[in-house]
């Protein structure tokens, strides 16, 4: 039993680590595509992956405590560190898209963030499903919190993506602040459930 649990506990190290790998690559493609497009869902996007760093930071902390007296205290630091980043992270997308609504500020077509999107939305439900897996065999909280965060990952590619088609197809302007817009409550409600200490959006299951 105790050997089943230590191969899962190996097996969700093995995915937080290309959780890590993977946002870093996709943070400095999605800010760097955002600033040179003036794109604000696009940059928001490249921090939620930061953000994803983070929390693969803190599983990862957690996971090689496994076996440590400490385990419970571990999730609920790890959980209630990621929830304070999303709420910071809210709060910047939402000034951001509502400062561009106000300026009638139209970022350029985007051929790399819309790329992005296209392979997140393939890669984040793949990675999800497996972090769930290995949440459920080992009892983790904090790592069925995280498995959603990179759910929402996957909902938030899917806006991002919209908001890029619908500016370079229609040339529709509003649409990147206003798909931001609609990322607020998501990432804002995934902040405070993980500050709550509860695993975050169920919507995302």
């Amino acid at each position: 039993m105790e050997q089943g649990r230590q191969s899962d506990v190996r097996r969700g190290i093995r995915l937080e680590r290309f959780t890590i790998g993977y946002n870093c690559l996709e943070a400095l493609i999605a800010v760097g595509a955002g600033v040179w497009s003036g794109s604000i869902a696009l940059v928001g996007f490249g921090l939620d992956s930061v953000i994803e760093v983070a929390s693969g930071g803190a599983l990862l902390w957690r996971l090689y405590g496994d076996a440590g007296p400490r385990r419970e205290a571990r999730e609920k630091t790890a959980l209630r560190s990621v929830g304070v980043c999303f709420c910071l992270l809210a709060a910047y997308v939402g000034w951001e898209a509502v400062e561009s609504l106000l300026l009638r500020e139209a970022p350029r077509p985007s051929l790399p963030g819309t790329l992005l999107a296209l392979l997140s939305i393939v890669v984040m439900p793949l990675l999800a499903r497996a972090k769930r897996g290995v949440a459920g065999r080992i009892g983790s909280a904090a790592l069925q919190a995280d498995a959603r965060q990179t759910s929402l990952c996957m909902y938030l590619s899917a806006i991002l993506l919209a908001g890029l088609l619908l500016n370079a197809l229609c040339g529709w302007w509003w649409a990147d602040p206003a798909a931001a817009l609609v990322m607020v409550p998501i990432i804002a409600r995934e902040g405070w459930d993980a500050l709550r200490g509860k695993p975050c959006c169920a919507a995302c299951h």
